[in-house]
């Protein structure tokens, strides 16, 4: 199989190729990708002279370079999005227009080309908020809070509007917050561990009650996987890693690993739209393709930090990058 990865420079993009070029050794990927702030060519260096791999720096947007591509392919696998709500926030047209338009022209593209597959990678977010119970499903109505969420909610309608109206053989999965190795040092995980390696205070949003469900961005991609694979045509998956945890007991892990108190911890005004609690309930795949989250928490995130704390060189350059552009914008 021949697939056509976007966004395979970000943080789940590029943990996917890594994890397919070494499952499939007949498969090869060309990987789409922008390289905006959030993108690294680096995350690829150990493949960038296999030649199964071939990397194209690209707009998804660009609709001659998307069919050229697409019709080279068997299969799609979107990942490429705009994705941090606090950007979103600040900057919502282009948002609009990676996430939503984007998401358009490629599917376009696969029409016209009779692709046997596009998998669209989306996020639990376009579900809303959860009270103290329940979870998210396949069937939760969505209801989404902040222009990140509402731009991934009209790419999943989009999506399953060419499944509908054309016949296109798609399928979405919704995940829960990823971690993992190369996640980009602005979200909460590589965020706090990068401050508290280098001895800086965390910044934790009003009292840090927010519930998230995270998962293990290794264990997303084994769902893809599976789901590009095995998954029913016009259908939807959620993904979740079975790990509940409010913002403030993260924190607490990590100044734990890091012997550190809660004088570390900075509370700041909370986000606006700041959603209260995610949480998946991923009983329809484990049901029907038999997945299951394979890492605990605990040991999940152990395993991150110390990703962290030996590979300064892939991080520190980027968080600069991030602190330089802020200071740009103040």
């Amino acid at each position: 199989m021949k697939i056509l990865v976007t966004g395979g420079c970000g943080f789940i993009g590029s943990n996917f190729i890594l994890y397919m070029l070494k499952k499939y050794p007949d498969y090869s990927i060309i990987n789409l990708d922008k390289l905006t702030y959030a993108a690294n060519k680096e995350n690829l260096s150990s493949v960038e002279k296999d030649p199964r791999y071939k990397f194209i720096k690209g707009d998804i947007c660009d609709k001659e370079l998307v069919d050229s591509l697409v019709k080279e392919v068997d299969a799609i696998v979107h990942f490429a999005a705009e994705s941090h709500v606090d950007r979103s926030i600040l900057h919502a047209d282009e948002f609009i227009k990676t996430n939503v338009l984007g998401t358009q022209i490629l599917l376009d593209a696969a029409l016209r080309n009779n692709k046997k597959r596009f998998h669209h990678v989306s996020t639990d977010e376009v579900f809303g908020a959860l009270g103290k119970e329940g979870k998210f499903s396949e069937k939760t109505p969505y209801d989404p809070h902040s222009p990140y969420s509402a731009s991934k909610a009209s790419s999943d309608h989009l999506v399953r509007a060419y499944y509908d109206t054309f016949n296109l053989p798609i399928t979405i999965s919704n995940c829960s917050n990823n971690y993992g190795p190369y996640q980009f040092p602005e979200k909460l995980i590589p965020l706090f561990v990068t401050n508290l390696i280098e001895g800086k205070k965390v910044p934790v949003y009003g009292e840090g009650l927010n519930v998230r469900d995270w998962i293990h961005v290794h264990d997303h991609n084994e769902g893809v996987d599976l789901i590009l694979h095995k998954g029913k045509l016009g259908e939807t998956y959620c993904l979740g890693g079975d790990a509940e945890m409010t913002n403030i007991a993260i924190t607490n892990m990590l100044l734990s690993e890091f012997d550190y108190g809660n004088e570390m911890i900075e509370h700041v005004e909370d986000r606006k739209g700041h959603d209260f609690r995610y949480a998946i309930d991923f009983s329809k795949i484990s049901k029907e393709l038999g997945w299951q989250p394979k890492h605990n928490f605990s040991s999940g995130l152990k395993e991150t930090i110390q990703w962290y704390k030996d590979n300064e060189s892939w991080w520190k350059p980027l968080k600069e990058r991030v602190i330089k552009e802020v200071t740009k914008k103040q």
